[in-house]
């Protein structure tokens, strides 16, 4: 690559970040306002609900179980929603369903209505996480992608050191039928505005969604047109199968988190231990991002998967010491953010960028179909066994498994 060359592509990239960077920050925000109260809320609405109402812990995480399975199908409808109308539409719609349906489920008071509400709860999941986001983004940005990507899914990060202790303290200091609403309508008040006036018309673009100038001529990425075709794909599964193992342990273990850690930490405790892993995923999100794009995505995977299990390991083995609770939360939450964002960084580098949006809606969505399974599936374990260790040995043995299969594994097509 002559000097030339090399100016043209950094002026290139410059030029993105002046014209993109509202649309990052308010993608940032949407990830605040989803992963608030459609991820790590999950948690607190497991722990609130089971105390309130005495319901076990395999019926409340059931219904975790369904709200991850209609999202799952939602997210592969994701960017046909916002081929037709818009990304604007699509973050306004679905920080609103969300933030209703989680209002209605605070208020509930018989195990039904839990279903009821969950529904439309992954709807607005759908509409405002992973692929929603990361597909907005890719509407602005080409060459900095990767680098766009991880600054907006920080949001996800920053979400679990704001909203979710914010909800911990709030419900047990004015009640769990109190906190959620007001959390919830503070947020939409701060993420409206900004999603309307930052994300406009994105630049022009051509066929299969490629913005006009930046396709890449000797691009050999693998090109998927249609879901059945990457149902077909090697290299699909390549990376769909290992982040399935990996997300499903994340999420299973966060889900009942904040369970696992009230009993041995108490309500400031254990909001301390959860904001902590969340600023440590932000962290390390935000250290990854910066070099990413010259690392083997794959090793790195892997590394960050490995690291998880250590975390859990030290929650399974010294469960009485608080330092040892403390360090493996924030040993755990380094890779947090990073398991979000790989796949889209994986998916960007091994497909054609004509592929982008299908692809990833497809891997998200197997994911959150393994991911829906675990909160259930680990609720009942824990139902069954009396405590926590199994589950802990069941994440840890997921989390080694993705982390081999993700170097092992590399599809041609």
């Amino acid at each position: 690559m002559n000097a030339v060359t090399a100016s043209a592509l950094t002026a290139s990239a410059a030029n993105e970040f002046r014209r993109g960077w509202p649309v990052v920050a308010a993608c940032f925000c949407t990830a605040v306002f989803a992963w608030g109260f459609g991820f790590y809320g999950q948690a607190v609405y497991l722990a609130e609900l089971q105390r309130l109402h005495g319901w076990s812990s395999g019926l409340v995480s059931s219904a975790t179980t369904c709200f991850y399975l209609a999202g799952a199908c939602g997210m592969t409808q994701v960017h046909r929603a916002i081929e037709r109308l818009g990304p604007r539409a699509v973050l306004t719609g679905g920080a609103l369903i969300l933030g209703a349906g989680a209002i209605a489920l605070s208020r509930v008071t018989a195990p039904w209505e839990m279903f009821v509400c969950v529904v439309p709860m992954a709807a607005g999941w759908a509409g405002t996480t992973t692929v929603a986001i990361a597909t907005t983004v890719s509407l602005w940005f080409d060459r900095r992608r990767g680098l766009a990507i991880s600054l907006a899914l920080n949001g996800a990060s920053a979400a679990g050191f704001t909203i979710a202790p914010l909800l911990v303290a709030l419900s047990h200091a004015i009640g769990f039928t109190a906190a959620v609403p007001w959390v919830a309508l503070v947020g939409l008040a701060v993420l409206l505005p900004v999603v309307l006036v930052a994300v406009r018309h994105p630049p022009v673009f051509g066929a299969h969604g490629v913005r006009l100038g930046l396709a890449r001529a000797s691009d050999d990425r693998a090109e998927i047109a249609s879901q059945a075709q990457a149902m077909r794909s090697a290299r699909f599964w390549s990376i769909s199968a290992p982040f399935a193992l990996a997300i499903a342990a994340q999420v299973g273990f966060i889900v009942h988190q904040v369970a696992f850690l009230l009993p041995r930490l108490g309500p400031g405790g254990t909001g301390l231990a959860v904001g902590c892993a969340a600023f440590a995923a932000m962290v390390g999100r935000l250290a990854l991002g910066a070099v990413v794009d010259r690392l083997n995505q794959r090793l790195v995977s892997a590394t960050s998967f490995a690291s998880q299990a250590v975390g859990l390991g030290l929650l399974l083995l010294l469960p009485d010491r608080a330092a040892a609770l403390y360090g493996g939360c924030v040993l755990f939450g380094l890779s947090v953010g990073n398991v979000i964002t790989l796949p889209a960084l994986l998916i960007q580098r091994e497909f054609a960028a004509s592929s982008f949006g299908l692809v990833l809606g497809l891997s998200t969505a197997v994911g959150q179909f393994a991911l829906a399974l675990a909160p259930g599936l680990f609720g009942v374990l824990h139902d069954a066994t009396g405590g926590y260790a199994a589950v802990l040995m069941v994440c840890i043995a997921l989390q080694l498994g993705g982390a081999v299969l993700v170097v092992v594994t590399r599809g041609g097509g």
